[in-house]
Order: C-alpha cells, then sequence, then structure tokens
C-alpha cells in the first residue's frame, strides 16, 4: 500500500519534541566536574608542550639546528592551537547548540 507524499511529509517535518535538560540523570554534576578536571589537565599540559616547544625552537636558533628550531616552531603553534580549543570548547559547544536548537 502506497503512502501518499503529503503523508510522508508530515512524517519528516515530526517533532519528537526533546531538548537537553539538566537534572534529569543523578550524577550530572560529578560529570560536569570530572569534565572541567578534564579540560583543566589539558590546559596544564599545553603549558608545559609550549614551554617545551619553545626551548627546542631557541635552541635550534641558537646551535644551527634547523630540523629542531622548525619542530619547536611547530610545537608552539599546535600547543597554541590547542590551548584555543581547549579555553574556547565550553563557548564553541555552547554557540553550535544554540545554532542547532533554531533548525525547525
Amino acid at each position: 500500500m502506497s503512502v501518499p507524499l503529503a503523508d510522508r511529509v508530515i512524517q519528516l517535518a515530526y517533532d519528537p519534541g526533546i531538548s537537553p535538560k539538566g537534572g534529569g540523570l543523578p550524577g550530572l554534576a560529578v560529570l560536569k566536574n570530572v569534565v572541567s578536571s578534564i579540560n583543566m589537565f589539558g590546559i596544564i599540559a599545553v603549558v608545559g608542550a609550549l614551554a617545551v616547544s619553545l626551548g627546542v625552537w631557541a635552541w635550534g636558533h641558537h646551535s644551527g639546528g634547523h630540523q629542531a628550531e622548525a619542530n619547536g616552531k611547530k610545537g608552539a603553534v599546535v600547543a597554541a592551537g590547542a590551548a584555543l580549543g581547549l579555553g574556547a570548547a565550553n563557548g564553541i559547544v555552547a554557540f553550535f547548540s544554540s545554532l542547532g536548537s533554531q533548525v525547525h
């Protein structure tokens, strides 16, 4: 039995009525604490990676080691990008979540 086109479109446009809500499951506060701690650990690790990369960059520059200098530069850029991503993670997720909630 064939379903008319209008009925198929109505089925595709069905709104299940689900949206994110806090407090529905136990342990949400613990999960937020764990994720915040992981983010802080990542930021601390990036500070160390940046310090090492800048040291390798300086050592390579002063010793004439072009490969070490290039690797130090690469490491510094990657560490800076990681710091940007970790610091902006909450805002990025909030932005796209808000953007996604506007889709109807």
